[in-house]
């Protein structure tokens, strides 16, 4: 079955779209990317988006007009995804759309524990007649899970390993991990939000290049900074790092709001601008290797990078200094994609949804029980899906 899927991540970068060709049913399910599209947002659009995240700037009217816009967006992403591919929309079974995520309320505070992805489905699929499945989080959330991290499910299926621990690191706008012991069942699969990821690096790179970057390119900054040990210890001592298990993270604790604080606070102890940019993805790479120490069961023989942040050389490299001896790897050394693993995995997620098959993992999102994820919103192809998702 061809599928594909799409994310908007937490660092509001672009649309991922990835075209997959799935078979087969775990855990024995096989995947293979076709091809992937990248659609950056425009600066008008991320602006709208970056608006829609601020309570004080998103009244409930302008969340009304987001989702569908959101929704049009996605759509002429996956009309174009299709395009690149040397595709037709006939060709295409089914989409499965993150969307982009407005809200997420997994704090212990929180008096009700909740989540919000925007991108309305029934716009991608008048637009593309597709049949389009969203809102993957909400079912998760719903059986008592913090809804996150839902690529667990895909590293588990693809990644385990006879013989070997491994720990699969995404590095996003948020950081977090899949750890799998050697030969993994489901149940001894653990993940969670390890801290920061890409957020407050790009914040800090746009800074420092007075809004000609939008993201470290390369990590070529931070490769010029000298990392402030002792910002750099104030930054670990934040409570999300020492806060129990199960806990996801997002743009409120590790955004622009607190990347904005931190660089205020770098210039004020008389640090240069490339200086906080190398502390902050110090602080990616050191919270990473903190969460590793505080909460695997055992240290990984391998890590495999994934995310924006695995093409981050300086970063990477800090990563090996700090989880010596373990080998880093990259996506790419196994044969995928660092770029195309979300939008790939939520093609995945799709597909399970449409046959019927849990999506998440209770051992890492720790939900009361697997759940059938997502909604599925009806194409001009549904009633002829319906036939090989029940057979």
């Amino acid at each position: 079955m061809i599928v594909l899927g799409m994310i908007s991540g937490t660092s509001v970068d672009g649309i991922d779209a990835a075209i997959v060709d799935i078979s087969g049913a775990p855990p024995e399910l096989r995947a293979r990317l076709v091809s992937f599209t990248y659609l950056p947002w425009s600066d008008a659009q991320r602006a709208q988006i970056f608006a829609m995240f601020n309570p004080a700037t998103s009244p409930v009217d302008q969340l009304c007009r987001m989702n569908f816009a959101i929704g049009e967006w996605f759509a002429l992403a996956a009309l174009q995804a299709i395009e690149e591919a040397g595709l037709t929309p006939e060709q295409v079974a089914l989409i499965g759309s993150h969307g982009q995520t407005a809200y997420h309320c997994m704090d212990a505070q929180s008096p009700v524990k909740s989540t919000l992805q925007v991108g309305e489905p029934a716009v991608i699929a008048e637009r593309t007649g597709l049949t389009t499945v969203a809102d993957f989080r909400v079912a998760d959330v719903a059986a008592g899970g913090q809804g996150a991290p839902l690529v667990s499910y895909i590293d588990w299926l693809l990644y385990r390993l006879p013989g070997k621990v491994r720990a699969v690191q995404n590095i996003g706008g948020i950081g977090n991990v899949t750890y799998l012991p050697a030969g993994a069942a489901p149940d001894q699969t653990l993940s969670f939000d390890t801290g920061p990821g890409n957020m407050m690096i790009d914040y800090a790179a746009q800074q420092a290049s007075n809004g000609a970057l939008r993201c470290d390119q390369d990590g070529r900054l931070a490769a010029r900074g000298t990392v402030s040990r002792v910002l750099l210890d104030e930054l670990m001592r934040h409570p999300y790092l020492a806060q129990a298990l199960p806990k996801t993270a997002g743009r409120e604790q590790f955004g622009v709001f607190h990347a904005r604080e931190i660089w205020e606070k770098g210039l004020s102890q008389g640090l240069r601008e490339v200086d906080i940019v190398a502390t902050l993805t110090a602080f990616t790479a050191e919270s990473i290797a903190d969460s590793y120490r505080r909460f695997l069961p055992a240290r990984p023989d391998e890590v495999i990078l994934g995310g924006g942040g695995a093409n981050n050389p300086t970063l990477v490299a800090m990563l090996r200094q700090a989880l010596m001896p373990a080998q880093v790897l990259r996506q790419e050394d196994l044969g995928f994609s660092s770029d195309a693993k979300e939008a790939a995995a939520f093609a995945i997620l799709a597909y399970e949804s449409l046959h019927g098959r849990p999506g998440n993992l209770p051992s890492c999102t720790f939900a009361g029980h697997p759940a059938v994820l997502g909604k599925i919103v009806p194409g001009k192809n549904f009633l002829k899906l319906l036939q090989p998702a029940g057979g």
